[in-house]
């Protein structure tokens, strides 16, 4: 182990230790919903949170052993991070070597200006830029780091704040974006084995 870089160290982390909690549900849910098919070009949408940096380490995998042929971009959008959430961002992915491309989108600075409802616009403004993006780069797919957990939160929300049942798809067919459609591969991997890697490895991302 002294002898592997840190992103070595990382990458047989998920490999060994935590294959049970996060390399074979991820694989697992890929393969279940059929997230990604042969031909495809994925955008992975890096946040620079652990949910978002492990998505880009596990589909960088994937992709590297895959049977069939696909391919991957790693975008950031920074929709105003401080120069501090920026760089750290930045430095992660060197540190990972994953191979980012960051764009400004200003999205933080609009939605202070407009009043209402900010979480659901900059919710909105974010997809919207990642969509188009990924668009631009040739991309049919766009893939975002929500787990399990995530799914669990947002249709308990749904029931007890909106009285619906409503919750998180493994996919979706974008309707403003005709032919792109947004995947969530890290949709079987729960939170607690998330953080158990992160700690394990003393990473620090962006909260």
């Amino acid at each position: 182990m002294k002898d592997l870089t840190k992103c070595q160290q990382v990458e047989r982390s998920i490999r060994k230790k935590f294959r049970g909690g996060l390399w074979n549900p991820f694989v697992g849910g890929v393969k279940r919903y059929k997230l990604i098919e042969p031909g495809d070009r994925v955008a992975v949408c890096v946040s620079g949170g652990k949910d978002s940096m492990l998505t880009a380490k596990l589909m960088q995998d994937l992709c590297r052993h895959s049977k069939f042929p696909f391919e991957i971009v790693f975008i950031v959008m920074d929709p105003g991070y401080s120069s501090v959430n920026r760089q750290k961002v930045i430095d992660n992915a060197a540190l990972l070597e994953i191979p980012i491309t960051v764009f400004d989108s200003g999205i933080f600075e609009v939605v202070s200006n407009a009043g209402g409802s900010p979480c659901y616009l900059c919710a909105r403004m974010r997809r919207g830029s990642l969509y188009a993006k990924a668009k631009e780069l040739g991309c049919n797919k766009i893939a975002l780091g929500h787990h399990f957990s995530d799914v669990v939160e947002t249709t308990l929300m749904g029931m007890l704040y909106g009285a619906q049942f409503q919750t998180m798809m493994p996919k979706l067919r974008s309707k403003n974006f005709p032919g792109m459609e947004l995947i969530r591969p890290m949709y079987c991997v729960h939170e607690d084995d998330i953080l158990s890697w992160v700690r394990y490895n003393n990473l620090d991302f962006v909260q």
